[in-house]
């Protein structure tokens, strides 16, 4: 089974932003990566906008014609975005205001009650939802009691480890994805996988869906090129 690329245009927004004006515009970056073989496009719009915009996100919907992926701590402010734009997915990660980059999973058993709400409202209009998530066991068994779709696993600390030659880092995820499979839910990954990574964590995740991949894809883009880039991870996904 291959799994789905969807290429995180975050960093694009930040190089726009750092000079002013519209250039690299993320519009085309979006419509761009989907010519080239992405299978969506994701974004996470933070409270501060410091690099995707509200407004962004917005516009994006009429130019995302595969899948769209709004990723994001359930504030207001997102929930309302969420349900104007209604992407394909909406990811709800559990992120500090001044968060730098997404740095945990949802404890979903202490805040189970709440993301069941929000999943519910987001189901009602016909979203898929996705919980971010640690490979805890625990965690996974919480996610299921929230009623979401999916589970994003939270690959952080496996690239890490990886990057130093620790493949068992790799044990606690499959781990996860098999109870996750075997409890109905789907399963997507992303933080930090990179073209050096990729493979080994699909082969190893049974029934991978989807990844997110973002600051990695658009680094390797600058020496390499985007088209380029994106066909390389999808080689790797097959």
């Amino acid at each position: 089974m291959s799994t789905k690329l969807s290429v995180n245009i975050n960093k694009i927004a930040t190089l726009r932003n750092s000079r002013g004006g519209n250039q690299p515009n993320v519009l085309q970056v979006a419509k761009d990566v989907q010519k080239f073989g992405a299978h969506g496009v994701t974004v996470h719009p933070r409270p501060d906008e410091r690099h995707i915009k509200y407004q962004d996100a917005r516009e994006l919907k009429s130019v995302v014609y595969t899948e769209y992926n709004i990723e994001g701590n359930p504030i207001k402010s997102f929930i309302d975005l969420v349900l104007e734009v209604k992407p394909t997915q909406v990811t709800l990660v559990p992120d500090a205001d001044d968060a730098i980059t997404s740095n945990a999973g949802w404890n979903t058993l202490q805040h189970q009650s709440f993301l069941k709400e929000v999943i519910q409202e987001f189901q009602r209009n016909h979203i898929r939802c996705s919980i971010f998530v640690d490979p805890v066991l625990e965690m996974i068994e919480g996610a299921k009691a929230t009623g979401t779709d999916r589970i994003e696993l939270y690959t952080e600390h496996f690239a890490s480890e990886y990057a130093i030659g620790n493949t068992q880092a790799i044990v606690p995820y499959t781990n996860a994805a098999i109870l996750a499979n075997e409890l109905g839910l789907g399963v997507n990954a992303g933080h930090d996988l990179s073209l050096d990574n990729i493979r080994f964590f699909k082969e190893n995740i049974p029934n991978l869906l989807e990844v997110s991949i973002g600051h990695a894809l658009i680094c390797e883009s600058i020496y390499l090129g985007i088209e380029n880039v994106v066909n390389m991870y999808l080689n790797k996904l097959k």
